[in-house]
């Protein structure tokens, strides 16, 4: 919105033109959205709170985790306003790839917001029956993936990189919309399943959206795109400023969120989160790099699928509680080591997976 504010301007003042400079408005992102966070944290905690709209623990769950209940959650709200705010401040609103983004975020955050809502108002146990929830998400990603391959112009934009090869990049075709389509369904699990501790899921949110910020940017700039050698995508580069919105609303969220927590995300935040990294990696086309830099994410998910398989099939568990992060919390860890290590294990991973841009 405020670039052509800026573009109006620069007939008047040349100085508007700093506002033209991609990586000025990321920085300008990231605290725009940081601001918005801190702003309007404590009135929301604030307000729920005085709503009653609290975290309910189940009794299976680790003991330490009983203290919780009550604490307020739907705190992805926040982030939700903070990235969109942002981003509709500094984005260039004239790239449909921002508005992809957008729009998959606010849908994804709409399906979790109304699952909270039956959870913790509602008192609804359930909340968003599962198949509902399946179903709602499966129609937003397949909708993206759709549009997006319909309206790509470019070989590259529906090609598979993979990671490590510089010369391997095959012409999906229509398994393009598969792919895409189990990449924002797939990762907006991943990031809820992984939201079971105080910060757990939104640091390594955070990594992997400035790590995919880097890869729009490079992949957004014939000169990095050449020299990487990597393809050329010029639409990705603005996605380096919603990229830095989520990192600046993630930072504000985590100032709330930190152990011990005053407010969870709740699925309106892990859903659209999750959604938001897997839409931008299939944009900057480092679907197989975001399986790395997500890292974390695989971990938790991979560990839900062995316990509900081994049980099914053994009637034995493979650990003491899935997703994995409760195993270790039940061997004795305390909470914040449990949290600070799989922080350290995200950072790996994204290291590695930008390690994919020269290690070609």
């Amino acid at each position: 919105m405020l670039v052509w504010l800026a573009e109006y301007l620069m007939q008047f003042e040349s100085a508007f033109n700093v506002f033209s400079y991609l990586t000025l408005r990321a920085i300008l992102s990231i605290l725009t959205a940081l601001v918005l966070s801190l702003w309007l944290g404590p009135t929301l905690i604030r307000r729920l709170q005085l709503l009653q709209i609290g975290q309910t623990v189940r009794d299976d769950g680790p003991q330490s985790h009983l203290s919780k209940s009550g604490t307020p959650t739907m705190g992805g709200v926040l982030i939700l306003a903070a990235v969109l705010g942002s981003s509709l401040l500094w984005a260039d609103l004239e790239n449909r790839y921002v508005w992809v983004v957008l729009l998959v975020i606010t849908g994804f955050g709409i399906i979790g917001f109304i699952d909270d809502y039956r959870k913790v108002v509602r008192k609804d146990p359930k909340g968003l029956i599962a198949k509902w929830k399946y179903f709602w998400q499966s129609v937003i990603a397949s909708a993206a993936a759709v549009y997006l391959y319909w309206s790509s112009t470019m070989g590259a934009e529906t090609a598979l990189l993979v990671p490590f090869f510089k010369d391997v990049m095959p012409q999906l075709g229509m398994l393009y919309i598969l792919m895409a389509y189990f990449v924002m369904v797939g990762t907006s699990n991943a990031v809820n399943l992984t939201d079971g501790l105080d910060g757990l899921a939104i640091m390594p949110t955070v990594m992997v959206a400035a790590a995919l910020g880097i890869f729009a940017y490079a992949s957004g700039n014939v000169n990095f795109a050449d020299y990487l050698q990597i393809p050329y995508l010029p639409l990705t580069a603005e996605l380096l400023v919603v990229c830095a919105a989520i990192v600046g609303a993630g930072l504000g969220f985590l100032w709330f969120n930190t152990y011990p927590a005053l407010v969870f995300m709740g699925d309106v935040g892990s859903l659209a989160l999750g959604a938001a990294l897997g839409i931008i990696a299939i944009l900057v086309r480092q679907e197989l790099v975001l399986f790395i830099m997500g890292g974390v994410f695989v971990m938790e998910t991979v560990s839900v699928m062995l316990q509900v398989g081994s049980y099914k099939l053994r009637g034995k568990r493979v650990f003491r509680m899935a997703p994995i992060h409760h195993h270790y919390e039940l061997k004795g860890w305390p909470e914040p080591r449990v949290i600070v290590r799989f922080w350290i294990l995200s950072l790996i991973f994204v290291l590695i997976g930008l390690a994919t841009l020269k290690l070609r």
